[in-house]
């Protein structure tokens, strides 16, 4: 079996560090270099939820998209809940590996899966990243579709694609106009309102959508908004990264057991619709 050294690197060589935003926190959060790798588990949320599941498969390594300290703290004392997953994590020899905004815009990165999973045709990325001379990383994708479909059908593909959510999909326009062109970016994204504009596309695919941003947005243009659950837009992703680790475990002879956590740790648990609101 490799050392998590080596499995980190690979990981690293996929998502560099390097090109994490300067606010975020990426890289390795708990691990002894030194120790065996044999299972991986790939998730979005390093909750304890996650954790528990981790414990229970025997796994070596946790990978998630998010990070457990986005800020500094003093304490990873087991009466905060951070702590209790530090504690947990330690106790049972499981690394933890975050790939947060470096997979958003690796090539291929947390949006290609987002297109993958709605069968959308990749046309490049929607905020290009200037240190790539190739033009194919960066911040979410423009996308194009195999045919045409309604605003309301492109809704019905996206609920029917991604993982089941309270949230489900909302959707701002004309649940009939056209779609033939869509911008995607995983995790939230009413920040690239101007580069969706800019893009020219029929329709922005993302998460989070705040009332303002999202009644400016309607109020430039006809373009239509779907926002589904953070959690959701960004679960895709872990497929992705399961699958790129399983072919550098196959090509080094490493025998690793890649698996992608189905447990749902969206913090939105039920919802009510409004009497006489509209579908």
């Amino acid at each position: 079996m490799p050392r998590l050294s080596e499995v980190i690197a690979a990981l690293e060589n996929l998502w560099p560090a390097e090109r994490a935003e300067s606010w975020d926190a990426v890289g390795t959060v708990v691990g002894d270099p030194g120790q065996e790798v044999g299972r991986v588990l790939f998730a979005v949320d390093p909750v304890e939820e996650i954790v528990d599941e981790a414990v229970k498969l025997g796994a070596d390594l946790l990978v998630t998209h998010h990070p457990l300290y986005l800020r500094g703290t003093t304490t990873v004392a087991a009466s905060t809940f951070k702590g209790r997953v530090v504690h947990r994590l330690i106790k049972n020899d499981i690394a933890l590996h975050v790939a947060h905004t470096n997979a958003d815009t690796a090539d291929p990165g947390v949006s290609d899966a987002l297109a993958g999973a709605l069968d959308l045709r990749i046309v490049g990325p929607l905020v290009p990243d200037p240190s790539d001379a190739e033009g194919r990383r960066g911040l979410g994708r423009i996308c194009e579709l195999d045919h045409p479909l309604t605003v309301r059908e492109l809704a019905a593909r996206a609920a029917e694609r991604l993982p089941a959510t309270a949230q489900g999909i909302r959707v701002a326009g004309d649940p009939e106009a056209v779609v033939r062109t869509v911008a995607v970016s995983g995790g939230s994204g009413d920040s690239l309102f101007d580069h969706v504009r800019a893009a020219g596309v029929d329709a922005f695919l993302t998460a989070d959508l705040r009332h303002h941003p999202a009644s400016e947005a309607r109020a430039h243009s006809p373009l239509a908004l779907l926002d589904a659950a953070h959690w959701a837009t960004e679960w895709p992703w872990c497929e992705l990264a399961a699958a790129q680790l399983d072919e550098i475990s196959d090509r080094n002879g490493w025998g690793l057991r890649v698996h992608v956590s189905k447990t749902v740790t969206d913090p939105w648990t039920s919802h009510s619709p409004s009497p006489g609101a509209p579908n």
